[in-house]
């Protein structure tokens, strides 16, 4: 060996030197979003106006025509859990928005030109779209008691719910991002997120029992990570009655395992998937 081998070898970091390099770079662009968010306040404005509509919409509109027997507090109570589903999930498309206006701007190829952990930019954007979720659910709940809805389980029980939903939430902001991160232009990322994502928040147990679908829908749905999350909330919360039958799927029978099994498939699939887009446009 050398001597400049060696001088080499020995400044080169740790395996814990550059994990502390990645978070603290990290931080940084989390810090940077969310300062972003409060400089344009507009997009938490609107973000949280949405679940608001969604909420009053089907509680007072189609809460009025659906019926679930033998819960307290009725539809509202059963609509909670789906509509915090959906609001988690879209709230994730932040992620691929922000990295695909990034890149139409050039802001990706400052970073690049910076002494910085590559990993750190889609960690820090995925982080920071956590606290958009947050206040999210925070708006959403304090929405859904003023119509009636109540949580009927334990406080542990409602904690858990409730990272269940940042935890898939988080998970989906990776997918988020590699869709961001490939069609590289945000008008194009609504649409496309949009086709996917409403089918997949409808097409599930969130607004609607499973068993009043079509059979072939009802067997989509029941394999729906959405529909796993809602059917986990909607337990930890206690929002579920005797009168309304659970699907003897897998998924339904153990939702709460299901969500973390979900989480855990998708990070470990798109969290590699976009670190490799995101080298592949930096170095384009």
């Amino acid at each position: 060996m050398t001597t400049a081998t060696a001088t080499e070898e020995l400044s080169r970091p740790g395996l814990g030197e550059r994990l502390a390099i990645v978070v603290s770079d990290s931080v940084t662009i989390a810090k940077r979003n969310v300062i972003k968010i409060k400089r344009v306040p507009d997009v938490l404005i609107f973000s949280t106006m949405s679940p608001i509509m969604f909420v009053l919409l089907f509680a007072y509109v189609f809460g009025t025509a659906i019926q679930v027997p033998g819960m307290e507090g009725g539809y509202r109570e059963f609509l909670i859990a789906g509509i915090f589903a959906q609001t988690v999930v879209f709230g994730a498309t932040f992620t691929g928005a922000g990295l695909a206006e990034d890149m139409q701007k050039g802001i990706i190829d400052r970073f690049r030109s910076l002494p910085m952990a590559p990993s750190a930019v889609l960690v820090g954007r995925t982080v920071s779209d956590v606290v958009i979720n947050v206040v999210s659910l925070v708006v959403m709940s304090l929405t859904g008691l003023l119509v009636g809805w109540r949580i009927r389980g334990s406080f542990l029980d409602a904690v858990f719910a409730y990272v269940l939903l940042l935890l898939f939430a988080y998970a989906v902001s990776w997918i988020m991002a590699v869709v961001g991160l490939l069609v590289r232009a945000p008008e194009v990322f609504n649409n496309a997120s949009f086709m996917v994502i409403f089918p997949l928040t409808f097409l599930a147990n969130t607004f609607v029992p499973l068993e009043n679908l079509p059979t072939v829908l009802k067997v989509f749905a029941e394999w729906n990570p959405v529909s796993a999350v809602t059917q986990a909330t909607r337990e930890l919360f206690g929002n579920t009655s005797s009168a309304v039958p659970v699907s003897d799927a897998w998924p339904m029978q153990h939702p709460e395992i299901a969500t973390l099994a979900w989480v855990v498939i998708i990070l470990v699939v798109f969290v590699p998937l976009s670190l490799r887009q995101y080298k592949r446009t930096v170095s384009r």
